[in-house]
């Protein structure tokens, strides 16, 4: 039988600094066995368990697109014992991973929609798997306009600087970078995020805003959005935060009657109204 809480031998294929302070770091993962892979089948917006013997394990949002191949990518900022010691990790170190968890976001919906991402910080790596995935050759066509919006504290603290570099040249998306605080020789925006939604002031006619950060960018965000015609149903969160075993089991992601690990983390932020404000 298999096991739920049994995960999967990965081997560590490729490790990328995301940051100049090097706190944040991509990791790409590839399957031992085929069939795990093959068993492995998840959308943007879903997460899942990262386990190292003798540290524990994590949720982590996946930050690759199921279009990129058979490998998985997952980028993880340092904050405790097992994103410290999966940093201290070099290429072809076998860990866990279990998962795909979650609902992700619901790609059918979306099309024949105009796409507003908006993203903060480290919280962009969701993001970043849905941007991806709009803009593959196959699906692009399926979708209208998008926007991207992303902003983090300074230049340094950016990550997929070289993806957002190209993403920036494409003729069919519109993408706005920006940062807190500026440094020399920064060219993009500068301001915080709800500030730069504001200017930008994506239409909400036929669209949908997808908004993933930390809690405070998304508190000022959230009425921008209002303000520029999106509906509570046309606005859509992750909360990341408060994924934990996966599995509805622990209780620890429980919100109201709602568990965020099965029926989220993606939720409308009218459902998120008739939540209880815990999140």
């Amino acid at each position: 039988m298999n096991n739920p809480y049994l995960p999967k031998r990965v081997r560590i294929e490729k490790i990328i600094d995301e940051t100049v302070g090097r706190d944040i770091k991509s990791f790409v993962f590839s399957f031992l066995d085929p069939q795990d892979r093959q068993s492995f089948d998840y959308h943007p917006g879903q997460f899942a368990e990262i386990s190292i013997a003798g540290a524990g394990e994590i949720p982590i949002g996946i930050a690759s697109s199921p279009t990129e191949g058979d490998t998985v990518m997952f980028t993880v900022k340092k904050m405790g014992v097992v994103t410290k010691d999966l940093h201290n990790s070099s290429p072809g170190r076998i860990v866990g991973l279990r998962g795909p968890y979650g609902n992700g976001f619901p790609m059918e919906e979306l099309k024949g929609k105009h796409i507003v991402i908006v993203g903060g910080g480290f919280a962009f790596t969701t993001l970043r798997a849905l941007a991806v995935y709009l803009m593959g050759e196959e699906r692009r066509k399926d979708y209208g306009d998008i926007t991207i919006i992303y902003g983090a504290r300074t230049p340094g603290d950016l990550i997929y600087r070289q993806e957002l570099e190209a993403w920036s040249q494409r003729k069919d998306l519109n993408v706005h970078i920006t940062v807190d605080k500026a440094e020399p020789g920064w060219q993009g925006k500068e301001g915080f995020v709800p500030a730069v939604v504001k200017q930008v002031a994506p239409s909400a006619k036929e669209a949908i805003a997808i908004v993933c950060g930390p809690p405070i960018m998304i508190k000022f965000t959230i009425p921008i959005l209002f303000e520029l015609g999106f509906a509570a149903d046309k606005i859509l969160n992750s909360l990341e935060m408060r994924m934990k075993c996966g599995l509805g089991k622990c209780g620890r992601c429980n919100i109201g009657h709602k568990y965020v690990c099965k029926d989220g983390p993606v939720f409308t932020y009218a459902e998120l109204q008739n939540m209880p404000p815990e999140y």
